[in-house]
C-alpha cells in the first residue's frame, strides 16, 4: 500500500483519513480538491486538473495518499496508478452532519481554503447546486458508477469502510501510533 486514492462523498472524513494515512506510510497527501478550485472558487478545467493531478503523482514517486473524487475531469488517472481504493462510505445522515459542523465552523471563523477561498453560504444550501444537495447526489453516483471504476481497474486492492470505528481499526493496523475514531 504506497499509491492510495481516497473516496467517498463530502463529509465522509476523506481529508482527515488521507492525512493519517500519509503521515503513517509516510508519503505525500495530494488534495484534490486544493488542485481543482482557484481563486475566487474558480474551477480548474480538465485539463488543468490533469495537469496539476499528473505533477503531483510524479513529483512522489515513491508513494502518495491522493483524497477526493473529480473521475468526470480525472477519468481514471489516479485509480490507474494506484494500489489501493479506499471508499469511506458513512450512512449519509453522518456524512451530511459531518458537513454541517464543518461548514458552519469554517464559514463562521471565516477559515480560509485553497487559494484564499471561504465558504459562501449560497454554495452550500442552494437547492440544486448547493454541496448539501451536492452530497446527496454524489452519495447515490458513487454507489452507482464506482463499481465499474473498479473493473477497469482490476490491480486495486479495495477498502470499504463504512464507520467511524473501521476507520480506526484500519488505521490501527497501519504502522504510525494511536488513531482515534473521527466525530
Amino acid at each position: 500500500m504506497r499509491r492510495v486514492n481516497v473516496v467517498g462523498v463530502s463529509g465522509s472524513g476523506k481529508t482527515t483519513f488521507a492525512r493519517e494515512l500519509a503521515t503513517r506510510l509516510g508519503v505525500p497527501h495530494v488534495e484534490l480538491d486544493a488542485l481543482h478550485h482557484g481563486p475566487d472558487w474558480a474551477a480548474a478545467t480538465a485539463e488543468e486538473l490533469r495537469a496539476r493531478v499528473e505533477a503531483a503523482l510524479a513529483a512522489a514517486p515513491d508513494g502518495w495518499v491522493v483524497d477526493g473524487n473529480y473521475r468526470q475531469k480525472l477519468g481514471d488517472l489516479v485509480l490507474a496508478r494506484a494500489d489501493t481504493l479506499v471508499w469511506l462510505e458513512p450512512p449519509l445522515r453522518v456524512s451530511l452532519g459531518r458537513l454541517a459542523r464543518r461548514s458552519w465552523r469554517r464559514w463562521s471563523r471565516r477559515e480560509t481554503l485553497w487559494n484564499d477561498n471561504r465558504e459562501r453560504l449560497g454554495d452550500l444550501v442552494g437547492p440544486r447546486e448547493g454541496l448539501f444537495a451536492w452530497t446527496v447526489r454524489s452519495f447515490v453516483h458513487h454507489r452507482r458508477d464506482l463499481p465499474a471504476a473498479l473493473a477497469r481497474n482490476p490491480q486495486l486492492r479495495v477498502v470499504h469502510l463504512r464507520s467511524a470505528g473501521a476507520v480506526a481499526d484500519f488505521l490501527a493496523g497501519v504502522p504510525g501510533g494511536q488513531v482515534s475514531p473521527s466525530k
